[in-house]
C-alpha cells in the first residue's frame, strides 16, 4: 500500500521558520548570559518552548499540514510569550 503524502502548507512553513529563527535568538542570548545560574534558570524555563517547537517542526515534517498544526503553533507562541513576560531578555 503506498503512503499518503502529507499536505504542505508555504505560509505554515514560513511560521515554522520564523519560529527557528526566534528559538535560536533566544538561545542565543541566553547562551550569552555570564552569570552560570542565571543561564541555567533561564534555560530551564526556556526548555519548554523548545519542546513545543520541536513538536511543532516534527510534527509537520511527518504528518503535513492537518487541524492539529495550527494548535501546536498556537501553544507555541503562548509559551513563547509566557516566557517573554516573566523573563527580560
Amino acid at each position: 500500500m503506498a503512503k499518503k503524502r502529507r499536505k504542505l502548507n508555504k505560509d505554515f512553513e514560513k511560521k515554522i521558520y520564523s519560529s527557528k529563527k526566534n528559538v535560536e535568538l533566544v538561545l542565543a542570548k541566553i547562551y550569552d548570559i555570564d552569570d552560570e545560574d542565571i543561564q541555567k534558570e533561564y534555560m530551564s524555563a526556556f526548555n519548554g518552548v523548545v519542546n513545543l517547537y520541536d513538536e511543532l517542526k516534527e510534527d509537520y515534517e511527518q504528518i503535513g499540514f492537518t487541524d492539529n498544526s495550527e494548535k501546536f503553533l498556537s501553544n507555541y507562541k503562548k509559551a513563547f510569550k509566557l516566557f517573554e513576560s516573566e523573563f527580560e531578555i
